[in-house]
């Protein structure tokens, strides 16, 4: 669930609204140029996205994204194995200039509220 594109756009529902996201599960050294929209309603910028690292077998992905004001956006994402299920772990690393404070807490509250999205989608069984 963690790599697919649908899943992605889903989760981020409210949030942050995608035109040209592909379809299918994300793989290594796949790049994107999308469009993005925060909540749907502010003016579409375009945003780019590469995928640096995809492993199934050591559930990870890496990405390099830009745009939409960002100088830089690095997301490492790893899911790890626990007792009671999976962990999932995100680290983001920023650079927008002098912008980097306030990119950081918008990446702070975007990465908590798809959080429950991605808890129903997981329960669904659809992913």
């Amino acid at each position: 669930m963690a790599t697919d594109y649908a899943a992605l756009s889903e989760v981020m529902e409210g949030l942050v609204s995608f035109e040209g996201l592909p379809a299918g599960r994300t793989q290594t050294g796949q790049r994107l140029e999308v469009m993005v929209s925060l909540f749907g309603k502010l003016p579409a910028q375009p945003y780019r996205m590469e995928v640096l690292e995809c492993d199934n077998q050591r559930m990870i992905l890496r990405s390099s994204e830009r745009g939409a004001g960002v100088k830089t956006w690095l997301h490492s994402l790893k899911v790890t194995k626990i007792e009671t299920g999976s962990r999932l772990h995100d680290r983001i690393e920023i650079d927008a200039g002098m912008l980097t404070p306030v990119f950081a807490l918008w990446a702070r509250y975007l990465y908590r509220a798809r959080h429950k999205p991605r808890l129903r989608l997981f329960e669904s069984g659809r992913y």
